[in-house]
């Protein structure tokens, strides 16, 4: 046995240990992921409770009633399986498991970071309870591992049992090296254990094709703070055991004041390292030690829900390294301004997530038939375009036309077109209604979908902040705004009929919480008064925009009656009663709900280049005469040249005039954007402005600044040089030297420029 590493967990008056420790542990076992990025997840198969005695033999605890071991009934793994049983805390007394823990992947979910684990955002929690109450048959699998359909299934009651026997005869030292020598004895001699059966699956790598699932038995002293990790292999016979190989524990431990974790091997020289599954000792000593040390005294809670935890991760992970790279080469050809990374590989890790969801469906309903869709607001169109390509027959619907939809070809079916929630706005023979981003119409997604037919379903991946009508308006501060957002769109998609389902994804994005509705809750009879319901809903939302926990009633489920006074927006509805004497209903004109507008076809630029010429150059001129007020220290000849001083750009918009102010705060980026479309004049840095000298400029250097870099020979003296101009000493380059005209006697009329095509 072998300590590869420990480190001091500083928590003055214990107010997070010993709960806290086993918090950090229920993230490593159920979502190791957050911290080793090569994996892709886990799955959880089976639990249960044994107590080891100190003959070697085991005895079920004892309780009430059978002891649970699946999965199944919980709804899934990690953070979602709910409470924890009591059990005795690490210091003896009366205590709980892990109730609280940190956020998946909490400084890794912001920003960019690997496609598949982001994947950013507000992140989900990562935190739950270490022992989870789970209901099932013991022995059992759950139906998660089921559905995975990659491995089978294994008997969690006859591993344990096999390997107890084992620790009476051969495997003495394993023995002790579970029971913590020295730990104190447990109350009647026998000391109680939870065990996990989990399969740690890795990202999908073609490099190294033969990395595929392990299997783990996880072995939990509650009572003496100690996990202990042991790998399964396959016997000649094809059954399960424990392998003595990798065999490795984390232990609490508390002494003269202060808490430490530690990570043990059993058994250094039979370590075998994948890179993968299992790192290599230093990285477990240093990296994971830091991890749980930090995760231990983090008592954030998150309100997200596990990532991919609709789906099978397997599965997943294999869908997506298939689509990336059949699909890595569109990030070397697109034409768009924005990046080209995050878009083609978010939209890959989507087209994954649904492609995986739709499989499953079509299992469970017992179908071939490959669902249909339509993505409402489809942007780039990339989307559409791999779902069509994997043999999903469906359309975009955008606004405005994007420059890469002529690099898609024909059977990529994309429209250019305005949509408005209306009875002309319906998809009666579509599956599936995407809302990716889809901003204003991301509320009235569940709601098309609903009105379009009983078997229409809904995926939205919410991003603006959009109500039926404007902007959402956030009422309550005890959420933030986005979990208050997802909030209303799921009050949205229930007030619907939907049952509506809660994932987030993987994708380079913070908000990559998605909600799906798969299923109804009335029969199709009632489809007419569910309606009128809908009706009502969405009209006591007019003129009032609130968050769904603001206060205010929600909405009646759907078989209530409607409240009095409740406003009519859908013309020409019917009761149920006249729906049934007249027949289908005929399309009504206008929209559903007055005041609805769709984005502009045409783009309006925001980046203060649509601003008139002459209110920029007085903004630059009076930004210039604040920085030459600040003059430069005094000092030799080379200083003679005023350049100023340095301001932040809180100073420089205090001395701005308020309508100056105010037509700023309408382009993105404001005062900061508009001085740094100026680099001639300025430089702007950390939040700092200063007069730029172009002495300091190095001409024909790779590290040249940006703004020297910009003028290639076409460019040179086709502007007149603002200093030659304005400064009040003039130019501090020669006229020859100076890249800019001085005068209007140099100047050269401008270059045309031509646009490339980008290449297929």
């Amino acid at each position: 046995m072998a300590e590869v590493g420990r480190v001091v967990v500083s928590d003055p008056g214990s107010r997070m240990l010993p709960g806290g420790f086993w918090a950090a542990v229920a993230v490593w076992v159920e979502k190791p992921q957050v911290a080793n990025k090569r994996l892709c997840g886990v799955r959880l198969e089976a639990r249960r409770s044994v107590s080891l005695p100190q003959t070697g033999h085991t005895h079920p605890r004892p309780s009430a009633g059978p002891e649970p071991e699946s999965l199944a009934e919980a709804g899934g793994c990690g953070p979602d399986l709910g409470p924890g049983p009591i059990r005795r805390s690490f210091d003896g007394g009366p205590g709980t498991g892990p109730s609280a823990g940190p956020e998946e992947g909490r400084q890794e979910t912001q920003g960019r970071r690997q496609p598949e684990e982001e994947p950013g955002e507000a992140a989900a929690a990562a935190a739950a309870a270490a022992t989870p109450q789970l209901s099932g048959t013991s022995g059992q699998p759950s139906k998660a591992a089921a559905r995975e359909g990659d491995l089978p299934a294994a008997n969690l009651g006859s591993l344990w049992d096999a390997f107890a026997r084992s620790l009476a005869g051969e495997n003495r030292e394993v023995l002790a090296f579970l029971t913590r020598p020295g730990a104190g004895s447990p109350p009647e001699g026998r000391l109680e254990l939870d065990l996990v059966l989990r399969t740690v699956i890795p990202k999908t790598n073609p490099n190294c094709p033969l990395r595929g699932p392990r299997r783990e038995m996880v072995v939990q002293d509650v009572l003496n703070g100690a996990v202990t990790f042991l790998p399964l292999e396959e016997d000649d016979e094809g059954n399960g055991k424990v392998k003595m190989s990798n065999v490795y524990q984390i232990q609490l431990s508390h002494s003269e004041g202060e808490w430490f974790i530690s990570v043990l091997i059993f058994c250094p020289e039979r370590w075998h390292s994948d890179g993968t599954v299992y790192p290599k000792p230093t990285w477990l000593g240093e990296e994971l030690l830091a991890k749980l040390a930090r995760w231990c005294v983090e008592s954030r809670q998150s309100g997200f829900k596990s990532t991919l935890s609709l789906i099978s991760i397997m599965k997943y992970s294999k869908a997506y390294q298939a689509l990336k790279e059949k699909y890595k080469d569109m990030v070397k050809v697109w034409p768009e301004v924005t990046d080209p990374e995050k878009f083609v590989y978010e939209d890959v890790a989507i087209a994954a997530y649904l492609l995986i969801l739709w499989e499953e469906e079509r299992t469970e309903r017992g179908e071939t038939a490959r669902q249909s869709f339509v993505d409402l607001g489809c942007g780039n169109g990339l989307l559409v375009h791999i779902l069509s390509n994997e043999g999903h027959p469906g359309r975009g619907i955008d606004v405005r036309r994007r420059k890469i939809w002529d690099m898609y070809g024909p059977q990529t079916r994309l429209e250019e077109s305005a949509i408005t929630p209306n009875d002309e706005t319906l998809f009666p023979d579509v599956d599936w209604l995407i809302g990716n981003h889809s901003d204003e119409l991301t509320p009235w997604i569940p709601v098309i979908a609903a009105r379009s037919s009983y078997d229409c379903r809904f995926f939205v991946l919410p991003c603006c902040f959009f109500d039926f009508v404007g902007k959402f308006q956030r009422t309550q501060s005890s959420k933030t705004q986005y979990r208050g957002y997802l909030d209303f769109i799921t009050e949205v998609g229930s007030a619907c009929g939907f049952h509506v389902e809660e994932d987030c994804l993987r994708i380079p994005s913070t908000k990559r919480v998605c909600l799906i509705g798969k299923s109804r809750t009335y029969p199709p009879t009632r489809e007419a008064s569910v309606d009128e319901e809908r009706t009502h809903y969405i009209s006591s939302r007019r003129g009032r925009p609130k968050s769904p926990c603001s206060g205010g009633s929600a909405p009646p489920p759907p078989g209530a009656a409607p409240g009095p006074g409740a406003l009519d927006a859908r013309p020409g509805h019917a009761t149920e009663a006249d729906a049934s004497q007249q027949g289908p209903r005929a399309p009504a004109e206008g929209p559903w709900l007055s005041g609805f507008h769709p984005r502009e076809k045409a783009e309006r630029l925001r980046n203060c280049a649509a601003l008139p010429r002459e209110f920029v150059d007085r903004v630059v001129l009076q930004v210039a005469h604040l920085l030459l007020g600040r003059r430069s220290p005094p000092g030799g000849s080379a200083q003679a040249w005023n350049r100023g001083g340095s301001l932040s750009l809180a100073e420089v918009a205090g001395e701005l005039d308020r309508e100056t102010l105010q037509r700023l705060k309408r382009e993105c980026g404001g005062l900061q954007t508009l001085l740094r479309n100026s680099p001639q004049v300025f430089q702007v840095l950390n939040g700092r402005v200063r007069i730029r000298d172009w002495r300091e400029e190095r001409p024909q250097k790779q590290e040249e600044p940006e703004a020297k870099r910009r003028l290639s020979p076409d460019t040179f003296k086709t502007r007149i040089c603002w200093f030659f101009a304005h400064h009040p000493d003039g130019c501090v380059l020669p006229a020859d030297c100076c890249p800019f005209a001085h005068g209007p006697g140099e100047l050269r009329p401008a270059p045309r420029t031509r646009k490339k095509k980008p290449a297929l």
